[in-house]
């Protein structure tokens, strides 16, 4: 079976991406960011949600309130792009799908971004909305971090941070293509760049130097959680599609947290791009894998 017709809206859009940048060698953080402002494109408006800004911790953020949605419960969501692109507003319709599969409210955060604001500036504003989060009445048990990308891997690193903090754990994570390794060692990085419309080894490159800054390791475990150790950490659900560079991103993650004990399920869309619930709402395959994170979720 191959991949739905809606399904390519995303590939072609990164290939577009991968173009304009190869059209511009010189282009600049500036015009990058643009780029991945487009990235709310794929994800059709979720009907029946509402959106609301608020500052958490002195970090602005975007709410997504699904009609009937339990408010007791909440995503705490970090959206992709490298770290050093992206933001609530282009990520809040995919929030918005994932609250309202799993009947929960979500609130998108704008972390500090590098290259002005390299590690740990974006773990520390994560894990201080998670600490508002509690302080404003919410139990951590319905506390959920989920993030793609690079946003997937801060929806990882701020419950070990947590955790090495001595704070209340969340009652799940959710990371769709987390991006983990910043030392570039996958193999997926070259068996699937030919299938990858976007994410290159040259790429992760510039965006990891740009997010570790000078002082930053690429295996310090909070920065790279493929190093961190999985003991006691919540159920985790791990998304990533068989086309990207990332993939054993994901399949390494699942391997290293159950061999801690952990709880992990690992779902792979055949044939599908980074991130593809971003095409929540357009592509049957992303609303399926929200209908099977659902489940997983309930069926706690």
């Amino acid at each position: 079976m191959g991949t739905s017709p809606q399904s390519d809206f995303l590939r072609a859009l990164f290939q577009s991406w991968s173009d304009r940048m190869a059209a511009n060698p010189a282009m600049t953080l500036a015009d990058m960011r643009s780029l991945c402002d487009e990235c709310h494109q794929p994800t059709l408006e979720p009907e029946g949600v509402t959106y609301k800004s608020d500052v958490l911790a002195g970090v602005e953020a975007i709410w997504a309130l699904p009609h009937g949605a339990d408010t007791k419960k909440v995503i705490l969501y970090t959206h992709g792009g490298g770290f050093v692109a992206g933001s609530a507003a282009s990520w809040r319709k995919l929030a918005g799908h994932l609250a309202k599969h799993l009947g929960a409210t979500a609130v998108v955060i704008d972390y500090r971004r590098p290259p002005e604001h390299p590690y740990p500036a974006q773990i520390e504003d994560s894990t201080a909305v998670y600490k508002e989060l509690l302080a404003r009445g919410f139990k951590a048990a319905d506390i959920v971090t989920s993030g793609d990308s690079a946003g997937g891997n801060l929806a990882i690193s701020t419950v070990l941070k947590l955790r090495q903090d001595g704070v209340a754990l969340p009652g799940a994570v959710i990371a769709f293509s987390p991006w983990l390794d910043m030392e570039h060692v996958g193999k997926t990085l070259q068996t699937n760049a030919a299938t990858d419309a976007f994410i290159s080894k040259a790429l992760l490159e510039a965006l990891s130097g740009m997010f570790l800054g000078e002082k930053g390791s690429r295996t310090d475990p909070l920065a790279n959680p493929l190093k961190a150790d999985y003991t006691g950490f919540p159920r985790l659900y791990i998304n990533a599609g068989s086309a990207e560079t990332l993939l054993d991103n994901a399949q390494d993650l699942e391997r290293i947290a159950k061999a801690a004990g952990a709880n992990v399920t690992l779902s792979v869309g055949d044939g599908m791009q980074h991130v593809f619930p971003l095409l929540a709402g357009r592509a049957p395959e992303a609303d399926d894998e929200l209908r099977r994170i659902a489940q997983w979720f309930k069926g706690a």
